[in-house]
């Protein structure tokens, strides 16, 4: 092991910006293990229906708060953008070969995911599986494929957004909320939060890229002045304190995104920046460096299959045990939360499993084994 943690060190270039690959890093880890936490299928008169802890357990809202990481990726994902785009225009490259190598790469793996739980939901179909059930587990498969297509319309206007100030999509936002919110407007023209609201941290990340983020003062402004806004949407405007959608719930902070969770990000992004020198240290360390390589290496991979691995485990032992705690009771105590937490290594196994089956379909269409590791990781930092 300490022979590949070596290798893995010594094959990353020089110039590579690390602390971007642990930020990404963070924002994926956290929306794995947050979904982990606050998801819960019980079995109830013979099928699978989702539910959260947050519904029973409101004191379990702050876990939202650590968990819902997206603004970061966004914020990684501008900033990577507008570097390569830049970058791509220098060597000579079009637009169409960019934005094509990009997009390869999200929908690669989506395609593989989307054909699986095709065959899958047909076979449980004609298995006699009850629809309640099958459309439960194929709506948690897909899910993460909304992020998806935000993400790559994102990526794919990075020349027309990549000098567009935050403070526009913010606008827009504020616009949208009053309205739906406060003028009782129709809700579905929340969706257009779906865009402008991801939009403020990608812009963020652009001007990262151009050099507009410099010294820990925007970091302060945006922790400070996030989580103040937040904190005031909350005790004053009626939005949600949960950062994730709770079953129930009469306003989502994220279907559609609201104003509350776009001030949420902001002060995530704020605080990513102030740990840029703490993870520019800590990623000079070879056994730290390494797990960021590897897993920004299948990123894509993880966070498509993680809430499949999560099912896996809850359809295996209720077949095999029938129903155990935390895993297919209802999340009404704390004695539930617990008991998910003992869950959760074997929920990481199983997505190892899912690693090991369909991470080649994330690498140019061939498998990587553990031992080309070192290789893959510069082919990533190529990128």
């Amino acid at each position: 092991m300490r022979e590949l943690v070596r290798r893995i060190d010594a094959a990353t270039p020089p110039d590579r910006d690390r602390t971007v690959d642990a930020l990404r890093a963070l924002a994926i880890l956290g929306v794995v293990l947050g979904h982990w936490l606050v998801t819960a299928l019980v079995a109830d008169s013979g099928t699978l229906q989702d539910a959260s802890p947050l519904q029973q357990l409101p004191r379990l809202t702050p876990v939202s708060w650590l968990f819902q990481t997206l603004a970061v990726f966004f914020l990684t994902g501008g900033l990577v953008a507008g570097r390569s785009y830049r970058a791509a225009r220098a060597r000579g490259a079009s637009y169409r070969q960019w934005l094509g190598a990009r997009l390869v790469r999200l929908f690669r793996p989506a395609a593989v995911l989307l054909v699986v739980w095709s065959l899958a939901t047909v076979a449980m179909l004609a298995a006699g599986v009850g629809w309640d059930t099958v459309h439960t587990l194929a709506r948690l498969a897909v899910s993460p494929l909304w992020f998806l297509l935000v993400f790559a319309a994102l990526t794919a206007a990075t020349p027309l957004v990549g000098t567009v100030h935050p403070a526009w999509p913010l606008a827009v936002v504020v616009l949208v909320d009053v309205v739906r919110f406060g003028l009782g407007g129709p809700a579905a023209l929340g969706y257009l939060n779906e865009a402008a609201g991801w939009l403020v941290p990608y812009c963020l990340g652009a001007a990262w890229s151009r050099g507009e983020l410099r010294g820990r003062a925007p970091g302060w402004v945006l922790l400070l002045g996030g989580g103040a806004a937040t904190a005031a949407l909350v005790r004053w405007a009626g939005y949600p304190a949960a950062m994730v959608g709770v079953p129930g719930a009469g306003v989502s902070n994220l279907g559609p995104v609201t104003l509350a969770a776009v001030t949420f990000g902001l002060a995530q992004c704020g605080a990513a920046l102030l740990l840029l020198g703490p993870l520019r240290r800590l990623m000079l360390r070879p056994a730290a460096w390494a797990p960021v390589a590897v897993l920004n290496l299948f990123a894509m991979t993880v966070f498509l299959w993680h809430q499949t691995a999560m099912m896996a485990v809850t359809i295996i032992g209720l077949c095999v045990a029938g129903p155990l705690p935390g895993l297919h009771t209802a999340p009404d105590g704390y004695g539930w939360a617990l008991a998910r937490l003992v869950w959760l290594p074997v929920f990481a196994l199983a997505l190892g499993g899912c690693w090991a089956a369909f991470h080649g379909r994330e690498r140019a269409g061939s498998a990587v084994a553990t031992d080309r590791a070192p290789s893959s990781a510069a082919a990533h930092a190529r990128l």
